[in-house]
């Protein structure tokens, strides 16, 4: 009988120590302007459709300049009033080392230039080289100054924030945090093609595969290279699907505005991806690098461990060149 007894508490613990087969779960929907995706591995079926909902509210009503009603807005139209929440005192954090960093070619004060260029919520205008210059007047980190009681204070009344370049990405960062408060470990943050990847795929038992657009496609996609992301983002910018057409002269115009010259930039530089710790900051830095000339871009980078990149452009005989940082190569899928 003795010996009954300590067979069936072996089977017991045996069965104990089963792991629990995991469940991937899987929202899709519309945020920000664009489309998102977001996987996370659980224990269970776990809905959490209402907690990201909550998320992009929350960070529209502080950044969005496309809601009137938003922080953002009325700090633009002037309202020296507004306290501003935790969200928009981070981004401005953000925004402010990547300024600094870049010798001022990440700058949101670009919104005035942003809206004039037709990229922006408010009235696009026709411009020649006076208007821009003009404009300029409005352009510059140096001018805005969040204070201590946290209101912001511009030197001028017509300088408007545009977070655009940076929000996406700390949207990535905030819904990731999110999951994390509820336990979840592994999961894939997807929103307009910029990443976040925690953990391991269980389908694979590997990192997250994540893929990048080949800018020279222009119907559909194709993927010039496929990454493996595990505790890292990603973030991706170029000029191939974001530019209006000037509908009396056929010109074309990209969306990525240079803040020292106020025009929008054509450059050899077709695309860019970047990997960092946080989604924001892999944000910021891929349009920057749409700024800078690729030799300015390529210094900065040997100054920050931190990032690793990716850049598509074009040589002097117009061929297609890729350069990849070493820590950036060490990702790409054979």
């Amino acid at each position: 009988m003795r010996g009954k007894v300590l067979l069936i508490g072996w089977v017991v613990l045996f069965l104990n120590c089963t792991p629990k087969e995991q469940v991937k779960n899987q929202i899709r929907g519309n945020a920000l302007g664009t489309t998102y995706s977001i996987i996370y591995i659980a224990d269970d079926e776990l809905d959490y459709k209402k907690e990201i909902d909550s998320v992009f509210q929350v960070l529209n009503h502080s950044m969005s300049t496309y809601i009137p009603s938003s922080d953002i807005s009325k700090i633009n139209d002037g309202d020296s009033t507004i306290v501003v929440d935790g969200m928009f005192k981070e981004v401005f954090g953000i925004s402010s080392t990547v300024y600094n960093a870049s010798d001022g070619y990440f700058d949101p004060t670009v919104g005035v230039l942003a809206n004039a260029w037709g990229f922006g919520p408010g009235k696009q205008i026709e411009l020649d080289s006076l208007r821009v210059d003009s404009l300029l007047a409005y352009v510059g980190w140096e001018k805005v100054k969040l204070n201590q009681n946290n209101t912001i204070t511009k030197t001028h009344g017509s300088i408007r924030f545009d977070f655009n370049a940076v929000a996406k990405g700390y949207a990535i960062d905030r819904l990731g945090a999110m999951l994390e408060e509820k336990g979840i470990k592994n999961y894939l943050v997807e929103i307009g093609g910029e990443i976040l990847a925690k953990g391991t795929n269980i389908n694979s038992g590997k990192p997250w595969s994540v893929g990048i657009d080949d800018p020279q496609v222009s119907t559909g996609r194709q993927l010039k290279q496929i990454v493996s992301l595990k505790d890292m983002a990603m973030a991706s910018s170029g000029n191939y699907r974001k530019f209006r057409v000037d509908s009396k002269t056929g010109e074309k115009y990209v969306h990525t505005i240079n803040p020292k010259t106020g025009y929008t930039k054509n450059s050899n530089v077709l695309a860019t991806s970047v990997v960092a710790k946080t989604c924001a900051v892999a944000d910021a830095y891929a349009t920057t690098f749409m700024v800078m000339d690729l030799e300015d871009t390529k210094q900065l980078l040997a100054k920050h461990d931190e990032l690793e990149a990716y850049i598509i452009h074009l040589d002097k005989n117009g061929d297609v060149q890729e350069f990849f940082t070493p820590g950036f190569k060490a990702l790409i899928q054979k």
